[in-house]
């Protein structure tokens, strides 16, 4: 994925949902049935736990900027 340049915001809000269809994609065979959410202290989104049924099929771990926005999001 190409970098967006500032003030397109059009742009920057389709790359975002297109990542974030791919990294949240369910395993071949897989249906995601449930979240589960954790939280850090100052209530930003720690971790995203997607379930099919009650198997654990992946975490997407959320790290977060000084200034309160979204640094990162990885998938495990």
């Amino acid at each position: 994925m190409s970098e967006i340049p500032y003030g397109q915001y059009a742009e920057a809000y389709k790359a975002i949902h297109s990542a974030l269809m791919d990294i949240m994609a369910p395993p071949s065979g897989k249906k995601i049935t449930k979240l589960g959410f954790t939280w850090n202290p100052d209530g930003t989104l720690t971790t995203l736990k997607a379930y099919s049924v009650e198997e654990l099929i992946f975490t997407l771990t959320f790290s977060w900027n000084p200034d309160g926005s979204l640094a990162e999001i990885s998938r495990s």
